[in-house]
């Protein structure tokens, strides 16, 4: 997905084309996340399809659940579920930033190597 070392930084069109391209995995990451929450809360607590989704988003956005967990089963559920949630977060967070990070490195790497060929001509 990335250039390799030795080519040349990419336009800026195909940069924020790749930024915008990670973000939506991100969002896609995201809207399955919720969506096996929704379905969790809905399944093991027998909560409305709204009530599913607000503890499902304040889980994933780690803010905590809105309903105190009645039975054995959403109680595992949730706490299985906010692991997952904190595992997510890490992921979404590095898919958005990979494209940035490798091009910051990549800039980098070329001016070092601009400054080594410049030291090798004396």
């Amino acid at each position: 997905m990335f250039e390799h070392r030795d080519l040349p930084l990419i336009s800026r069109r195909r940069f924020l084309r790749r930024v915008a391209l990670s973000v939506g995995v991100a969002l896609a990451v995201l809207a399955c996340a919720l969506g096996i929450g929704m379905v969790g809360y809905h399944s093991y607590e027998e909560m409305s399809w709204i009530d599913a989704y607000a503890n499902a988003a304040m889980i994933l956005s780690g803010m905590g659940p809105l309903t105190a967990m009645q039975s054995n089963g959403g109680k595992l559920f949730a706490g299985t579920y906010a692991l997952f949630s904190g595992l997510t977060f890490i992921t979404v967070v590095g898919v958005v930033l990979s494209p940035i990070v490798h091009r910051v490195l990549h800039r980098f790497h070329l001016e070092a190597l601009a400054s080594e060929l410049d030291d090798s001509d004396d």
